[in-house]
């Protein structure tokens, strides 16, 4: 009875200075400061990523991550959606005329930055099999994006083509071959 009784006071010792170490540990967390910030600063390197995180995991997609700061938009695209978020490589961009992106990233300019950021998200989750047919999507900046087909694909605007397709924990990015730029009207 001795022994058991030993065996369960060291036992109960050992619970409770395990409790009082990780009540320590929290404590000096948080009396060294904890990053403030939203969605996007949750780290987490087991669940599926989202938008943003995938945007910030590939090589290829610098420059829009770039813009994504500084059009404060990190935020909003790491919360829950869905979105269907058409991602321009950094090729892509330098497809545009000279100075397009610099001009676009200056402080003066942040509203044409964010705009011509939103006109690449779309409010719901398509799936690959939705853009294989003829549609008209209503992006967020409140213009039109046009799909249509050729050879089996999908075009956007008649000018981009889906590279590949990354499903997120808050929607679907499609890795596009162009910037989207709203059609005149």
């Amino acid at each position: 009875m001795r022994k058991l009784f030993f065996i369960a006071s060291i036992l109960f010792v050992a619970i409770i200075t395990g409790c009082a170490g990780s009540n320590s540990d929290q404590q000096s967390t948080e009396t060294t400061g904890v990053v403030s910030g939203g969605q996007e600063n949750v780290q987490d390197d087991v669940s599926q990523k989202d938008v943003v995180k995938i945007a910030l995991g590939s090589p290829d997609h610098t420059t829009l991550v770039a813009a994504l700061k500084q059009a404060g938009l990190v935020t909003s695209l790491s919360n829950a959606g869905p979105f269907t978020v058409f991602a321009p490589t950094n090729e892509a961009f330098k497809k545009l005329p000279a100075g397009t992106v610099e001009d676009l990233m200056k402080d003066e300019n942040k509203d044409k930055l964010i705009n011509a950021l939103q006109y690449h998200v779309f409010v719901s989750a398509l799936q690959p099999d939705f853009l294989n047919q003829e549609n008209t999507l209503n992006m967020v900046d409140g213009n039109d994006l046009h799909i249509t087909v050729e050879n089996g694909k999908p075009l956007l605007n008649g000018k981009a083509h889906i590279i590949a397709s990354i499903p997120a924990s808050n929607g679907i990015v499609y890795v596009i071959d162009e910037v989207l730029l709203p059609q005149a009207k």
